[in-house]
């Protein structure tokens, strides 16, 4: 059975497309996922990237293709009144749900993204962050020091891999990222040669071309 990661922050709305998606995307596959919290505004600061809600024009147009996205595949979605959101709690409450050192179900990820964008609420609404505490009944305190670690760990580590965005699909070694790389994940599950030829590389490879100053 194939192993595949799936790293994601549940302040991504192509995070949670991504997530519910997944199932439909994977049927008939052998792989077991293992869902791995990154925090995306780590990533963002190490890549020196705004995140796509810091352009007022690219957020607009995101907004707009991910309610047209959520519609085209019958997913149940609606942004939070404020966004972006802090996501550390969802995230430190996810990991806090497992044993030290371990990665959340996908039950617990299902009840993070749905506290996100299911309801149009505020995500950080104390109340709320409450009640979603007691319903993931975490084994662990989200706040302790141990759980932070490995948060910071986790994103760490996506960095070490190359990993700039959210969701990213790890598999076999090789990165996916988006909602619209699921095509080419199960492509690649079902075998298709194209990942294993020269295309795979010889795509990514570096081209030197004109570079803005500063």
């Amino acid at each position: 059975m194939k192993q595949l990661t799936f790293w994601f922050d549940p302040v991504s709305p192509y995070a949670y497309l991504a997530f519910e998606h997944l199932p439909l995307a994977l049927q008939g596959c052998s792989v077991a996922v293992n869902y791995r919290p990154v925090l995306f505004a780590g990533l963002l600061a190490h890549w020196g990237q705004k995140g796509p809600a810091e352009i007022e024009p690219k957020r607009a147009w995101t907004f707009r293709q991910v309610a047209w996205q959520a519609h085209v595949l019958g997913i149940e979605c609606q942004t939070p009144t404020q966004h972006p959101f802090n996501p550390l709690p969802l995230l430190r409450l996810g990991l806090a749900s497992a044993a030290g050192g371990g990665l959340p179900n996908r039950r617990v990820v299902e009840l993070l993204m749905h506290h996100a964008w299911r309801t149009g609420a505020d995500a950080n609404d104390a109340a709320r962050l409450r009640e979603l505490h007691d319903l993931v009944a975490p084994l662990r305190d989200p706040a302790s020091v141990a759980v932070k670690d490995e948060l910071r760990a986790h994103t760490e580590a996506a960095v070490g891999r190359g990993i700039f965005g959210v969701p990213t699909f790890d598999l076999d070694g090789q990165l996916f990222w988006g909602l619209d790389a699921l095509a080419m994940v199960r492509a690649r599950l079902l075998g298709d040669p194209w990942f294993d030829g020269p295309a795979w590389d010889a795509a990514g490879a570096a081209r030197p071309g004109v570079r803005r100053p500063g």
